[in-house]
This record gives C-alpha cells, sequence and structure tokens, in this order.
C-alpha cells in the first residue's frame, strides 16, 4: 500500500515482501522514500533514508540537578502477586 503526502510517499510493506524483494524496497528508499514494515497488518519498523549528520556531540548535564545517589526511587508497586510470576505469565503471551 503507497500512501500520498505533500513531500513524501510513505510505503507499507509486510515482512515476507520485504524479505521477498529487500533490495527493491531498499533502492526506493534510497530515492527517498519511507517504508513501514508490517507484522499481521502491525507497524513494528521503519526505514527511512540516510541522512548524512556531522559527528555526535556528547553534552554536558544542565545544572542544578540531582545527584544519581540523591534521587529518590519511587514507591513499591501494590501488586497482589509475586513480580516475577508476573513477569513469567506475561512473557508466556510472546511465544
Amino acid at each position: 500500500m503507497t500512501s500520498y503526502d505533500y513531500i513524501m510517499t510513505m510505503t507499507e510493506v509486510k515482512i515476507a515482501q520485504l524479505k521477498a524483494k529487500l533490495s527493491e524496497h531498499l533502492r526506493r528508499v534510497r530515492r527517498g522514500h519511507t517504508l513501514t514494515i508490517l507484522d499481521r497488518d502491525t507497524p513494528v519498523a521503519r526505514v527511512v533514508p540516510y541522512e548524512e549528520s556531522g559527528p555526535l556531540r556528547v553534552r554536558e548535564p544542565t545544572s542544578g540537578g540531582s545527584e544519581l545517589h540523591q534521587v529518590a526511587l519511587p514507591p513499591p508497586l501494590a501488586v497482589d502477586m509475586d513480580i516475577v510470576d508476573l513477569l513469567l505469565v506475561e512473557r508466556q503471551g510472546e511465544r
């Protein structure tokens, strides 16, 4: 599916289609198009044209901030079950 906008064209492609025609899709990205990758009709990633930029710059922390050891921890969660059990239940859904 391709939708046309004022400035850019964005193409949506399913993972199987991307695998089958990767070179073709990358050529479109090189020409300036954006590619949205779908996993069962759910967007999971976007491939955009590479833009050359200057080197990364590390900036200094803003003044007035707290030292890390002075930052208060959030209160514990109020849950009725063991956190590890909750995590295991959540991860079982991904399999």
